[in-house]
């Protein structure tokens, strides 16, 4: 049976089957080459693939997964079930053959032992193919021959992750492959229908690809998981679009660091994560009084502490919501996908400048680690900010902070031009010197605040997919888009009424473009990764508004389309 291209009636409609190829086993055995191999080579080929990656806080040992699901159509999510298990170790095995889809297919070495209950299991002869110690790069061969793929393609994208050095490399990739072909085994994938060519991208990629198309200048950070690939990312790229990425000696400096490069007129970012952005909440404080304008990405992970460090959770919402003290304006944008990520960073850094203070992006490990098919983003389709084309003429008596009605003050640049540049994270007056006058500060929190109704104006509306009237609508933010998606399309795929709306932006929010919908939904049902429903407490706070429902995960998995449709069936909704 070829169960990449099988398929199952509902209800009178063909839905195609995806293949998931999940490989399985400890730190250090080069289960991400595999993937890496795999998933571009499947991009190249024309497919469409989710990438989960689930791995221990350790550099060896522990257990390790990195789970590619493949179709030739649009996939949004990852799934439970898996089609071919690669086992690192005996311990992969024990541990997932309860994943395994009927018909399902292990991929082990021989030497390993393991019971496979009745499974179709490849026991491959490492040893007497002649490269054990390259098992890895046999078994993308063997991944890759019962896919369909083709063995060109796979050492290309073999040489792209390990360069010309591995020379054996090449040699194990075609004897697994080999080998693999003369089993007669396959899961060949549909042919993919012709399409825009697609690149790979993860999300945390796709933030600083973003981010540089949106003029950024400097970043800084101190590492900390899931943020780090972020500016990583920006690393690899520096040189060439003149960007300077600092690594600070903790998460203070790398705040204050970003703060003084965009008071001088860089555009500017920091990434971090939960634990990370607890160090940084006084800078954050600092650009609202300042009104300085600066990006911060914040990787959510499960806390408190250092909770989960390489797994995933939405748990950080009111934390950011909330972090700084006093009262100003700042926007919260939590992109679900990595064409969002592009779009939201370039985004923030122009809403930064334009309201002059902090915008923060909500993102998280699932997304942070998760590889998509896209399409090639273009850097043309964002605008640029350019901080000195909007300096004031010099003049006599310059105001950095002079009261306006918008809120916004004119912002010149310490050393370009005439004018003097006075700043005080005290309160001040209009020119930038302390004060205690305190009608003046009564003035000042309201010029501040007005900034507000820029970020209102700006307010990116939730989007609703599905049915216009639904009878389940899933109400989401940031990561759990593709799941809830996939989740309304089998209940559609059932007959009941079903939609996503979906926030890639929660705060301000604008009640008026969603309330609407919800009061007119029959069963609103919000989805989110924490235990205390933060969003669902926040529409409530702010629009009067109580859902019917609540599905939250916070084991440090991401959230699946099944698992969205076992709690809808616990809580009586379906």
């Amino acid at each position: 049976m070829n169960l990449g291209a099988s398929r199952r009636e509902e209800r009178g409609r063909t839905v195609e089957k995806s293949v998931t190829i999940l490989i399985g086993g400890e730190a250090g055995q080069g289960l991400l080459t595999v993937g890496q191999i795999l998933s571009k080579a499947l991009v190249r080929s024309g497919y469409h693939i989710v990438v989960t990656q689930d791995y221990m806080s350790r550099i060896r040992g522990g257990h390790n997964t990195f789970v590619v699901r493949a179709s030739a159509s649009p996939i949004h999510a990852p799934r439970e079930g898996a089609d071919i298990l690669i086992a690192f170790d005996a311990r992969s095995v024990n541990e997932h053959i309860r994943n395994l889809n009927d018909g399902g297919i292990i991929v082990m070495d021989a030497e390993e032992q393991a019971d496979c209950q009745g499974f179709a299991c490849l026991r491959v002869p490492a040893a007497s193919l002649g490269k054990p110690a390259l098992f890895n790069i046999m078994a993308a061969g063997i991944a890759g021959a019962l896919l369909g793929l083709d063995d060109g393609l796979l050492e290309k994208c073999l040489r792209e992750e390990v360069g010309d050095s591995l020379q054996e490399g090449g040699e194990a990739l075609r004897a697994g492959s080999t080998w693999a072909r003369e089993t007669g085994v396959s899961r060949s994938l549909p042919p993919p229908s012709p399409d825009t060519p697609r690149i790979m991208v993860n999300g945390n990629e796709a933030l600083a690809l973003g981010a540089m198309a949106g003029g950024l200048r400097f970043a800084s950070f101190y590492p900390m998981t899931p943020g780090t690939s972020v500016m990583l990312a920006l690393l690899s790229h520096a040189d060439r679009m003149g960007l300077i990425v600092e690594q600070a000696e903790d998460e203070i400096a790398a705040v204050n660091m970003a703060l003084g490069a965009s008071f001088a007129g860089a555009p500017a970012l920091v990434a971090t994560s939960g634990g990370g952005f607890a160090l940084m909440a006084e800078g954050v404080s600092l650009a609202g009084m300042t009104e300085t304008p600066i990006v911060i990405i914040v990787a959510q992970r499960p806390g408190p502490a250092t909770g989960l460090p390489t797994r995933t959770e939405q748990g950080d919402l009111n934390f950011v919501l909330h972090a700084g003290h006093g009262e100003f304006p700042r926007a919260l944008l939590a992109p679900g996908s990595p064409e969002q990520c592009f779009k939201l960073a370039a985004r923030a850094l122009r809403l930064a400048e334009q309201s002059q203070g902090p915008v923060f992006i909500l993102t998280d490990q699932f997304l942070a680690d998760s590889c998509r098919a896209v399409e090639p983003f273009d850097p043309g389709s964002v605008q640029p900010v350019h901080p000195r084309e909007s300096c004031p003429a010099d003049e006599t008596g310059y105001a950095r902070y002079a009261f306006t009605e918008s809120g916004v003050s004119p912002r010149a640049l310490p050393g370009f031009g005439a004018n003097l540049v006075v700043a005080d994270s005290d309160e001040h007056t209009e020119d930038g010197h302390i004060t205690e006058n305190l009608a003046v500060r009564a003035r000042m929190v309201e010029k501040r605040l007005r900034k507000s109704d820029i970020l209102r104006k700006e307010c990116i509306r939730p989007v609703c997919l599905g049915d216009e009237d639904p009878d389940i609508l899933l109400v989401c933010w940031g990561s759990t888009l593709g799941a809830a998606r996939e989740a309304a399309a089998e209940l559609s795929s059932r007959a009941i009424k079903a939609a996503t709306l979906h926030f890639s932006q929660v705060w301000p929010l604008v009640p008026e473009g969603f309330l609407p919908l919800l009061e007119r939904s029959r069963k609103v049902v919000i989805v989110e990764g924490n235990a205390t429903g933060q969003f669902a407490r926040l529409l409530r706070r702010e629009c009067g508004f109580v859902p019917h429902a609540r599905v939250s995960r916070y084991d440090g998995l991401p959230l699946t389309p099944e698992y969205i449709l076992r709690e809808l069936v616990d809580e009586g909704i379906v």
